[in-house]
């Protein structure tokens, strides 16, 4: 016999915004933005509504950030580009989850710059 779950998901842009600017620990403790909105995510993704594709946009973000960072490490060395983006990733990385948290706000979808898929959405 199939169980059917007859709860709906809620709507709540306020907890979106809120994961969103979960990422700017990271200006804080230089880790916390992938861990919190990874805790929010997920313990919410089945309860409200959006926050399955918010979160995997949230965490797929991060590990490029991450990612990106790292890479421009050894370009340090090469002329200074990796200077010159490690600046541009911090812009983004500040700039980007600010944006993001205003458009969940409206019920929007997230911006997808500088971001690589790595949970499918």
């Amino acid at each position: 016999m199939e169980v059917i779950n007859h709860t709906a998901k809620k709507k709540d842009t306020n907890l979106l915004m809120v994961t969103h600017l979960l990422q700017l620990a990271t200006v804080v403790t230089g880790f916390g933005g992938l861990i919190a909105p990874l805790i929010v995510w997920a313990t919410k993704k089945d309860d409200i509504q959006g926050m399955d594709y918010h979160g995997k946009t949230i965490i797929n973000f991060q590990i490029s950030i991450i990612l990106l960072a790292l890479v421009s490490i050894p370009l340090i060395f090469a002329l200074g580009l990796g200077i010159l983006m490690l600046i541009v990733i911090g812009v983004v990385s500040v700039v980007l989850p600010i944006i993001n948290a205003l458009r969940a706000t409206n019920g929007e979808d997230p911006l997808l710059w500088l971001t690589f898929e790595f949970l499918k959405y």
